[in-house]
């Protein structure tokens, strides 16, 4: 394992970040901070608790879910597209770094700055509403499961993509309505049976079910059932990663 070529490569996606710490970090924390001030105040003073949690506390883990999930895919689908619209990824792919290690580097980098983002919009969230942790290390076992799920799916649209409107595509059109309509600002049990049933084919449903459940208690879906639809999803994209190298999709030719 070539640490040095890891080490180099993920501290330049990581200085690339403070770079541009306004886009990166501010302007999450900003939009998250308006759901507050929108869900939780204005619509929140007119919704009765949530099985005992306030609707404020209530949408927290959806808010960090959100976030989480969209930064980790354009963290990592611009890290890699970038050196692919440059030309610069036939010298890496031609350097002694194998596949696994640039992989690593990477989706790492891309992780890291989501988890440091989620724990940012964690403490804004402590500034305006109550809330606690039940279960610490299952919510960091959840956060850290989906933010390498979801940069490992970053990394595959990245190489997927051979323009700019598709490197956003999947983020803006799939990922973003899958988390609203995931539970993000309610409970799945407060839907008609028939939207209950589909919501279940929504693999975002799992997530934030599990990670409301290392908050509050509260789960829409059993939390091993959650973890196990995440452990799904990561082994899933691990192995398009290694098809990908495998086979050279959009990277040789």
């Amino acid at each position: 394992m070539n640490l040095y070529a890891i080490r180099a490569i993920y501290r330049f996606e990581m200085a690339r970040t403070r770079r541009t710490l306004v886009q990166s970090i501010v302007s999450p924390v900003i939009s998250t901070s308006l759901y507050f001030v929108v869900f939780g105040a204005a619509i929140g003073s007119r919704i009765p608790h949530i099985e005992g949690v306030g609707y404020g506390s209530f949408i927290v883990p959806g808010l960090v879910m959100l976030s989480l999930l969209t930064q980790s895919l354009s963290n990592a689908s611009f890290g890699i597209y970038f050196p692919r619209f440059t030309g610069t990824i036939y010298e890496l792919l031609s350097a002694p770094v194998s596949y696994v290690e640039i992989v690593i580097s990477y989706v790492g980098a891309a992780a890291t700055k989501s988890l440091i983002l989620g724990a940012i919009i964690l403490i804004t969230a402590s500034l305006f509403v109550p809330m606690r942790i039940e279960h610490p290390v299952w919510m960091v076992l959840f956060l850290v499961l989906t933010a390498i799920t979801f940069s490992l799916l970053g990394f595959i649209i990245g190489i997927w993509a051979d323009n700019f409107e598709k490197l956003q595509l999947v983020p803006l059109l799939i990922v973003t309505p899958l988390t609203f309509l995931g539970g993000s600002f309610y409970t799945i049990d407060m839907l008609p049976p028939i939207w209950q049933t589909v919501s279940l084919f929504n693999p975002v449903v799992y997530l934030i079910s599990g990670f409301r459940w290392s908050f509050y208690g509260l789960a829409d879906v059993p939390v091993g059932l959650s973890l196990a639809m995440t452990a799904l999803f990561l082994a899933v994209c691990m192995a398009t990663v290694a098809w990908i190298f495998k086979t050279g999709y959009r990277l040789k030719a």
